[in-house]
Parts: structure tokens; sequence; C-alpha cells
């Protein structure tokens, strides 16, 4: 098999779609993000990189908390919309038809659509060079049960999650098999 040599980058692709809900009151922003991923188990953290220049940025540091949605495949317009228009000059709740919804240990609004919501307190932000790495600590999940198998777990055909590949959005595909089949 032939290959070539690239110069360094961002070559981890597939990676999952979410939209950030950040900041409260009046300032309350949706930022879509890509760079994301679970980080610890105990405590559940989970790590999100931001741009500095981001208001969204700002908004995390300030308020010290952050919302994790997970939108469905049937969302991909308004989380494209999301990352391209800034909070600053647009409302985003309103121009994507969310609504806002109270968190139960955060002060940051979850989107009510959104069929899964992980609320976090920012634990630690770690300056990596053009993104800063923000870790928060799960403290409140929120499932919609109608994403949710006869044993309440998480259906991932229910919950219709897509991807970003650097160029598109794809939707999840097959299910290959369970964890653990190479050993049994």
């Amino acid at each position: 098999m032939a290959k070539q040599i690239r110069e360094p980058g961002t070559y981890l692709y597939p990676l999952p779609v979410v939209l950030i809900s950040c900041g409260v009151g009046d300032q309350a922003n949706i930022v879509t993000l890509s760079w994301v991923g679970t980080l610890c188990s105990t405590p559940p953290m989970i790590g999100i990189g931001v741009r500095p220049s981001r208001y969204s940025h700002y908004l995390i540091q300030a308020a010290g908390e952050f919302v994790v949605n997970l939108p469905t495949a049937e969302q991909a317009h308004a989380a494209d919309t999301c990352g391209r228009v800034s909070g600053k000059d647009v409302d985003k709740w309103a121009a994507c038809g969310f609504t806002r919804a109270p968190g139960v240990q955060v002060q940051v609004p979850l989107i009510a659509e959104c069929p899964v919501n992980i609320e976090c307190r920012l634990r630690h932000t770690v300056p990596l060079g053009s993104h800063d790495l923000f870790i928060g600590e799960v403290v409140a999940v929120h499932v919609d049960e109608a994403v949710l198998d006869e044993e309440g777990r998480v259906d991932f055909a229910r919950l219709a999650p897509f991807l970003y590949t650097g160029r598109d959005y794809r939707r999840l595909g097959e299910r290959l098999a369970p964890v653990g089949f190479s050993v049994k």
C-alpha cells in the first residue's frame, strides 16, 4: 500500500457534532463543535476545544460551566448555522427555533430540542495553541426517553447523531459488532 507523507494536521476524523450552550441570561449562546471527547470516567469529564477569539470562549470562562447538547441528524441545518454565525451578531436560539430549558446543576440553559444534554462545570482550562481545552466535569445528564432502548440505554439508531469529516456531515453508520466480540 503506497502512502503519502503529509504535514502535521488534524486527520482524526470523523468527529461527533455537538452543540455547546454557554453563558447565562440574555448572553446565553450556542456554538457548534466537533473537537470534543470523553476524557475521564471517574469523575466523568468531557473536553472541548474552543478558539480564544470566539465569543463562546469568553462565555464559558465567565460562567464556569457549559452544556454539551447532542443534536440529531435532522438538526444538521441548525447545527451548521450555530457554527457559522457569531452569537455577538445573531440570537442563535431564535434563528434555529431552539428552546432554552433549565439545567438542574448549572445555570447555563439546555437546548430542549436535543435528545441528550450533558451539564458540565469547568474544572480546567489548558491553553494549547490555536485552541484552549476546556475540561468540564459532568454534573448531570438529561436523556429523552424516546431515544432509550428497552434496557434504558441510549439507542443510537433512535438518537440519530451525525458526524463531521472535515469537509461534510455524515450519518452514523451500521453496527459492526458488540464490544468484546473479539474475545468471545
